[in-house]
């Protein structure tokens, strides 16, 4: 495994990330563990958010007859834009909801106290409703079914079902329904709750918001503030307190691979077998996960290549999880790319790269 090491330590060196950390489990047994920061490091999850949380609470929502995959989003959300839509349409990405919203922008330029030292908690609150209601009311660009849209939209909606449906906030669900069954250190960290930096967090940006991703120079504008530590780099979802469906979540790579060797063990039973979505034309989506695709996939060309193929996700911030159901393999990859830049793509070269010398190290 030390062609892991030096591979982590290469991507640091070229710039690639500031700080990296990865977890290999190969058939239940952790095989690898490391990186160029300790285990302990903490990572901005962004939405790797998706699966550890969000996906993870439905399916285990599902399983105990309290929600139904065929339930739709104006049984829990009169008035929603996707109110027809059904939760599992938002799980595969296949609503028709479009990528994502800028209502960062709006609330920031509404609300500059929001950069005060000590915000009042009840505009933190008032903010995070004005977010929400404007992601309720985002309408479908096509209909169900007509194409694989990847949607922040249909998570943060998917986070608000279950808060209505648990009755308590996206983070206690998280802590009570996931972290504490598993085990896991990860957690959202709330902006209003101002929460100490007892564990090293690596940064992943230094203003707020956020500079402007590739794409998005014209969508939004917005004044920039000096951003604080430990804080979430989706925008979106530091407006919504840094709790939300799509994003919030920080962790270690153990956390995510513990994760994903329990959805191994059958602890996250799927309403149907894990694997792309037969319903939607050309989609790699599977249910909350993703699939390798056939053009360059971020796990490299043959992760998943053996039956019954492997499930993932990406984090923006330069985050992943990938297991291969047929190798029975969990690789989780932490790092902080967005440190030198959103522009900065290197890490789509170096993901796959990583995932083939994994392959290779355990000669599967």
């Amino acid at each position: 495994m030390k062609r892991l090491d030096a591979l982590l330590e290469d991507g640091v060196t070229r710039r690639v990330f500031g700080a990296a950390r990865a977890a290999v489990v190969h058939r239940g047994r952790a095989v690898y563990s490391g990186g160029t920061v300790p285990d302990a490091a903490v990572f901005d999850l962004a939405s790797v958010t998706k699966v550890l949380c969000t996906t993870a609470l439905c399916c285990r929502l599902f399983a105990a007859g309290k929600l139904r995959p065929d339930a739709c989003v104006g049984d829990f959300l009169p008035g929603a834009g996707a109110a027809h839509a059904t939760l599992a349409d938002l799980l595969f990405h296949r609503s028709g909801l479009p990528p994502f919203l800028c209502a960062f922008a709006d609330a920031m330029n509404a609300n500059p106290a929001l950069f005060d030292d000590a915000p009042h908690a009840q505009l933190r609150a008032d903010v995070r409703h004005e977010v929400l209601r404007a992601h309720l009311a985002a309408k479908p660009t096509q209909p169900v079914g007509a194409g694989a849209v990847y949607s922040d939209i249909g998570f943060v909606l998917l986070g608000a079902v279950l808060e209505r449906v648990g009755g308590a906030g996206l983070d206690e669900l998280f802590r009570v329904h996931v972290t504490a069954p598993l085990g896991l250190t990860a957690g959202f960290r709330r902006v209003s709750a101002q929460l100490p930096l007892d564990r090293l967090i690596l940064p992943t940006g230094a203003t707020r918001p956020r500079e402007h991703a590739p794409g998005q120079e014209a969508l939004w504008r917005a004044p920039f503030h000096p951003g604080r530590p430990g804080e979430v780099d989706d925008d979106n979802a530091w407006c919504m307190d840094g709790v939300a469906g799509h994003a919030g979540l920080f962790g270690t790579a153990s956390d995510v691979a513990r994760y994903g060797q329990a959805v191994l063990d059958g602890w996250l039973p799927p309403p149907t077998p894990w694997g792309p979505d037969a319903r939607t034309p050309g989609s790699t989506r599977a249910l909350g996960f993703d699939t390798p695709g056939a053009d360059a996939p971020s796990c490299g060309p043959r992760f998943g290549n053996v039956p019954p193929g492997a499930i993932g996700h990406l984090g923006f911030t330069g985050t992943s999880l990938w297991v291969d159901l047929g190798r029975q393999l969990v690789v989780a990859l932490l790092t902080n790319r967005t440190i030198y830049g959103r522009a900065n793509q290197q890490h789509r070269d170096f993901r796959p790269r990583f995932h083939e010398a994994v392959l290779d190290a355990l000669g599967v």
